[in-house]
């Protein structure tokens, strides 16, 4: 059973809802009507055969009864095409319902239906960093020009303005987010190989079905099946773990500033937020939390799908059946640091007197040297790209 109270306060319901039990099944049982479309559009199987098919897949199965039966088997594809072969021999005989899934693999059925979730995710991700990064425009071109003290090795340096900082934490999302639209460009893309990759079965007709099938879903069409190159997959989740180390830079950065000793920059002060169960003095970087904890995360989960990469011959045992749950962490961590970071910057609390004096208290001047020129230029930038 899924945990709300494991899994919400990391990550977004509208992201936990794209990974969520219904919508693996309805991506799943949308492949199998399209696949079933498809055939009957080059002539493959009947039109009646067809529809019977598309009205299997319109409604959920039970799903606990399903994981238990998933679990017994090994994938969710046999129990759930027996599901939808069961409907359709009930309605039309053993012989018609034999057609289901005529074709296909319980991998083709597995990996497209967790492209097509991370195709939603990807729409989440890429309007909730956008945001983000917008919010940090604003607040760079703000503070251009405000002197503040420089700290490399956790030490006082020379003086920058808190412009500059921003604009760096602008560079590391910007970046982060190009890096994760052209990885995702290569990995939102149709699995359609049949048992071996060789998309044996279909009469000859198997290319012409799988464009049909990627133009139906809006995915990409590869140029041959993928079922043991993994290297798309991979590279989606380690983009997703460098976005948010992006965004836990941000975190601990402003987590630093807000220490007491510091005390340069704060979090939002939001109600029932931030406190402390013992000590009603305090006033804790809740938003820094999130995505720190995401960001501790986040690497070892990447590293897990790249250890997935050596596949044996033409479909794997154990490497690709561990990437579903692993990637929808990651989108989930992702959404949840991203979510929790844009209202951060937005009603973040600059002290800008307390930056001036600790600079002062550093005794180190006041020359910021080119940071409002490269604040300009950052900006410029990250337009340029939009």
């Amino acid at each position: 059973m899924s945990s709300l109270l494991h899994d919400r306060p990391a990550s977004t319901p509208a992201m936990l809802a794209v990974f969520g039990d219904a919508a693996l099944l309805r991506a799943a049982l949308l492949f199998e009507a399209v696949l079933a479309e498809a055939q009957v559009t080059e002539g493959l199987i009947p039109l009646e055969v067809g529809e019977a098919i598309v009205a299997a897949c319109v409604e959920l199965p039970d799903v606990e009864d399903l994981a238990e039966a998933a679990a017994h088997a090994g994938t969710l594809a046999i129990p759930l095409v027996q599901i939808l072969r069961q409907r359709v021999a009930a309605r039309h005989g053993d012989a018609v319902a034999a057609l289901v899934h005529k074709g296909a693999t319980s991998q083709d059925l597995a990996d497209t239906a967790l492209v097509l979730q991370a195709k939603a995710g990807a729409a989440l991700i890429r309007d909730e960093a956008a945001r983000l990064a917008q919010v940090l425009a604003a607040l760079a071109e703000t503070h251009a020009a405000t002197p503040m003290l420089g700290r490399t090795l956790l030490q006082a340096a020379l003086p920058i303005t808190f412009g500059l900082k921003v604009a760096g934490w602008l560079q590391g999302v910007d970046e982060a987010l190009m890096r994760f639209d052209i990885e995702a460009a290569t990995a939102l893309r149709l699995q359609f190989g049949g048992a071996t990759g060789s998309l044996a079965g279909l009469d000859g007709k198997a290319l012409a079905i799988a464009e049909r099938l990627a133009a139906r879903l809006d995915l990409a069409l590869p140029a041959k099946p993928w079922h043991a190159q993994r290297g798309a997959i991979a590279g989606l989740a380690s983009a997703l773990a460098i976005l948010i180390g992006a965004v836990g830079k941000i975190a601990t950065d402003i987590a630093l500033l807000a220490q007491t000793e510091v005390a340069e920059a704060f979090e939002p002060k939001v109600a029932g937020r931030g406190g402390s169960s013992t000590m009603g003095h305090k006033r804790n970087p809740t938003g820094c939390q999130v995505a720190l904890s995401a960001a501790l995360r986040a690497p070892h989960l990447a590293a897990t799908l790249l250890s997935a990469l050596p596949q044996e011959h033409e479909r794997g045992l154990g490497g690709w059946q561990i990437e579903g749950p692993v990637l929808a962490d990651l989108f989930q961590l992702a959404h949840g640091a991203l979510a929790v970071m844009a209202p951060v910057i937005e009603g973040l609390e600059i002290d800008v007197e307390r930056m001036a004096a600790n600079l002062a208290a550093a005794g180190l001047g006041n020359d910021t040297g080119e940071s409002e020129a490269l604040v300009a230029r950052a900006l410029d930038a990250y337009r340029k790209d939009r």
